[in-house]
């Protein structure tokens, strides 16, 4: 029997590593950039970074909801470049926004909106794509490298936007993010590999259209139960996700540049992952695997919430949580992606993966508007404790739930 030519040598894959890596690089600038402007810019409150929080979900809803036919019905790489290139020139208006004096809130609350439903569908298409790239029998080899350039990216991310904010001002540090998109989308230009055919799905009612990633996923014991604890990640990630930022530089009272090497140094955690999660699924069963690394993300954010505010000690808890954080949260993440893949048919990949991103941001919208507001009237550490807290349900779900007995990915 001929056994396929290892990762590292297919062309195709090594150009889709790299424009994934360079691209995680951006995700991650913009992820804490948004934020970090909001707060040294513009000095919004918390509740206007629980708005900014909030429009980032109500894209994701929106993607997801109306995105998945559209992914699965069209060749995936040009969606992939088209997203890219799309990010680059909505980030691109700020410093020319900051250059006219014109940036305010609603100009920043737009693009996070644009730039978040773009994300979205980006993370759509790759994830629809890599099985018909590398077939079905590398994917957990695929996932776990595109994993540990994640790792990478989440080590440099941070730490280099911790530094443009600190060299450049916060509008004209983001017009580095945007050549980050832009790169991405040039190597992806140069993937020249066929895609299988799609399986373009017969025309529908919209309220069919939307609602049939949901209904694939909740046809399935397994990923139902993924379903579940990605609502539930959703709602209190949007209460965490809000005051994140807000919490170590004014609670912790941490310089950006500091912020930026502590949020780096999950990077070392998600290298692991993307051991870890292999290994786990190895030696318990996916499934457990999957229970027990959700069961150590929960505990890394209780930890952080809970982080003293001298200097060190904040950046002593915040580093450890980080690395642990990100080591269980990656491996979660790919062995969860590697069983949706294995289970489902690849014609309805995009349509599922809509279904997970718009539930996660269906709810992620109550999550970060109430998480503003409960932060502003009972106090950003007593919020974060409070998020923490209902992380903890997401392993219980997955013990409740026939994934406890998925040994292997289906």
């Amino acid at each position: 029997m001929t056994h396929p030519a290892p990762l590292w040598q297919h062309r195709a894959f090594s150009r889709l590593w790299a424009a994934q890596a360079i691209s995680s690089f951006g995700a991650r600038i913009t992820r804490e950039g948004l934020p970090i402007l909001a707060i040294t810019s513009l000095a919004i409150p918390a509740s206007g970074l629980g708005m900014l929080s909030a429009v980032t979900g109500g894209a994701a809803v929106l993607t997801g909801l109306l995105g998945g036919r559209f992914v699965d019905s069209r060749a995936r790489r040009p969606v992939l470049v088209g997203a890219d290139l799309f990010r680059t020139l909505v980030l691109l208006t700020i410093p020319l926004a900051a250059t006219l004096q014109v940036l305010g809130l609603p100009q920043l609350l737009v693009i996070a909106a644009l730039v978040g439903a773009a994300s979205v569908l980006f993370d759509m298409a790759s994830h629809a794509y890599l099985p018909g790239l590398i077939g079905p029998d590398r994917l957990m080899d695929g996932n776990a490298r595109l994993a540990s350039t994640d790792a990478i990216a989440e080590m440099g991310g941070p730490a280099l936007a911790g530094l443009l904010f600190q060299w450049l001002s916060a509008p004209f540090a983001l017009a580095v993010n945007a050549g980050t998109y832009l790169a991405s989308g040039l190597i992806l230009m140069r993937i020249h590999e066929p895609e299988p055919p799609p399986d373009i799905p017969p025309p529908r009612h919209w309220t069919t259209e939307i609602s049939e990633g949901l209904r694939l996923s909740w046809g399935e014991p397994p990923v139902r139960a993924l379903l579940l604890m990605g609502l539930i990640q959703g709602l209190f990630g949007g209460v965490f996700g809000a005051l994140y930022i807000l919490f170590a530089l004014k609670t912790l009272n941490l310089p950006t540049g500091l912020l930026g090497l502590a949020i780096a140094m999950g990077g070392v955690g998600a290298l692991i992952s993307a051991w870890l999660g292999p290994w786990l699924a190895r030696k318990i069963g996916m499934g457990p695997a999957i229970i027990a690394t959700l069961t150590g993300a929960s505990l890394s954010a209780l930890m952080i919430a809970t982080a003293p505010t001298d200097r060190v000690g904040a950046m002593t808890v915040m580093i450890l949580t980080q690395v642990t954080g990100d080591a269980f949260g990656g491996a979660a993440w790919m062995l969860m992606a590697t069983l949706r893949q294995g289970i489902m048919p690849q014609a309805v990949l995009g349509r599922v993966a809509g279904a997970f991103q718009a539930s996660a941001g269906l709810v992620a919208i109550p999550g970060a508007l109430f998480g503003g507001w409960l932060g502003t009237v009972l106090g950003v550490r007593e919020t974060l404790l409070i998020a923490a807290a209902g992380f903890l349900v997401i392993p219980m779900i997955g013990m409740l739930s026939p994934l406890r007995a998925v040994r292997v990915n289906q």
